[in-house]
C-alpha cells in the first residue's frame, strides 16, 4: 500500500513537471525576468543626459511646474528613498526617475497607457546628497522637475 502511494505520488509530481515543461517551451508560459524589457544601455549610462537620451529617445527637456516630485528633505538612510511623481499634464507617455549624484543615474521608468493618471510612486536608492530629477514625456516633449534631497547615509555602499 505504501509503495503503491508513492508511486501515485511520483507520477503525479512528473507529469505535472512535464507539462509544465511543455507550456514554458512551447511559449505559453514565460518567465516574468524575459518579459520585462531591460534597457541596458539607459540603466547603465554615466550622466544624466545619456542616461536620458537612450531612455526616453532625447536628453533636451524643459523645466515645468506642473511636475510635483515628493521625497524627503532629508534621507536618513538613501538604500531606502521613498519618492512620488505627479503631473497635471495630459497625455502622459512616461515618467522616468533619476538620482544625479548615482554612479548610474537612472534609478526607475514608467510607461503608462492611454488615459493613465501621471502619478507614480517607488523607492530609490541613493548614493549621496543630490538632485532626484522627475522627467515626464508628453506629446513628444520632455518636461522636468528637481527636488534636493539631502542624504546623511548613503544607500549605494556610501
Amino acid at each position: 500500500m505504501t509503495m503503491n502511494l508513492k508511486r501515485r505520488v511520483f507520477l503525479k509530481g512528473s507529469i505535472a513537471a512535464g507539462t509544465l515543461g511543455v507550456a514554458v517551451s512551447a511559449g505559453l508560459l514565460a518567465p516574468r525576468a524575459v518579459i520585462a524589457a531591460w534597457n541596458e544601455k539607459a540603466f547603465g549610462a554615466k550622466s544624466v543626459d545619456d542616461a536620458l537620451a537612450a531612455a526616453m529617445g532625447d536628453a533636451s527637456n524643459t523645466a515645468s511646474d506642473t511636475i510635483k516630485i515628493k521625497a524627503p528633505d532629508i534621507a536618513e538612510n538613501g538604500a531606502v528613498v521613498p519618492v512620488s511623481v505627479a503631473s497635471s499634464m495630459t497625455g502622459v507617455e512616461s515618467i522616468a526617475l533619476l538620482a544625479e549624484g548615482n554612479a548610474s543615474p537612472l534609478v526607475a521608468t514608467f510607461a503608462l497607457g492611454a488615459g493613465a493618471v501621471p502619478d507614480v510612486s517607488t523607492r530609490i536608492k541613493m548614493g549621496k546628497t543630490s538632485d532626484v530629477i522627475a522627467v515626464v514625456k508628453a506629446g513628444g516633449k520632455l518636461y522636468s522637475a528637481r527636488k534636493s534631497v539631502k542624504v546623511t547615509i548613503g544607500g549605494c555602499g556610501g
